[in-house]
């Protein structure tokens, strides 16, 4: 299956991405079958420029452009771009992945019992001498 992605070529801490169409199954900074454009994030405005026919071809082949790529495409008025694009609600946090949920207390029981008043203690009886 061919998908349409952004393939990172910045230096370090200087992100810039080619929008490529490659193989789905391939590395993402391995080869690719054709380079349709790229992206810049950090000009001011963000910086994105493509071949908008060429990219319909190959979605008309049946290439799938990634959820990224998608969202910025209809950013760029390309049309029927929301298919592609996932819903936040739906993709997984790295926290919640690794996380074990059987390890996981929940926080609702600890706030219960630090909030409950503690057992009023016995009053001292005094004793006249």
């Amino acid at each position: 299956m061919l998908t349409i992605r952004l393939q990172r070529t910045g230096r370090e801490n200087i992100p810039f991405y080619s929008v490529v169409v490659a193989e789905h199954a391939r590395p993402v900074k391995s080869k690719f079958i054709e380079k349709l454009g790229f992206y810049n994030p950090l000009a001011k405005p963000w910086l994105l420029q493509v071949d908008t026919a060429k990219i319909e071809a190959w979605i008309k082949k049946g290439a799938k452009p990634s959820s990224t790529l998608a969202r910025l495409l209809k950013s760029q008025g390309l049309k029927d771009m929301d298919r592609y694009i996932k819903p936040m609600k739906d993709r997984k946090k790295k926290s919640e992945v690794s996380a074990d949920p059987s390890s996981a207390k929940p926080s609702s029981a600890k706030a219960s019992e630090a909030s409950a008043p503690a057992a009023p203690a016995a009053a001292p009886t005094e004793k006249t001498a």
